[in-house]
């Protein structure tokens, strides 16, 4: 599975931005796909998942209520919406695609597919 993310770019705090996760040569059935990002100067972290097990999906408790991810199984994309956006939103923002079990949903060990990353600014 190849995944490409895309839509990052600068914007001010408040604002919102979409990002999208295209998959090639595989549809996302049966994956979970997650969202995650790194901050300059940290590790790579939990930002939102969908579960492929039951379609629900999970949040870090620092983009909960701003945060939306969703999948479009008819373009093969899954995409985060991120509105209220804060300075600390700053980061490369990265999709995963793997078959973690709910309770690890979280864990990007184990998410086996990646994409390119794709910046987001936000500027206070």
């Amino acid at each position: 599975v190849q995944l490409q993310a895309s839509g990052g770019g600068l914007v001010q705090a408040g604002g919102s931005l979409r990002l999208s996760c295209a998959a090639s040569g595989h549809t996302f059935r049966g994956y979970s796909v997650g969202w995650f990002r790194q901050r300059p100067g940290k590790e790579r972290e939990f930002v939102a998942a969908i579960a492929t097990q039951n379609m629900h999906t999970y949040y870090d408790d620092s983009v909960k209520g701003r945060f939306t991810v969703s999948r479009d199984n008819a373009k093969n994309t899954v995409n985060l919406q991120m509105d209220s956006l804060k300075p600390e939103d700053t980061a490369v923002y990265y999709c995963g695609a793997g078959r973690p079990i709910i309770s690890e949903i979280r864990n990007q060990l184990l998410y086996g597919y990646w994409g390119q990353g794709t910046q987001v600014t936000v500027s206070s």
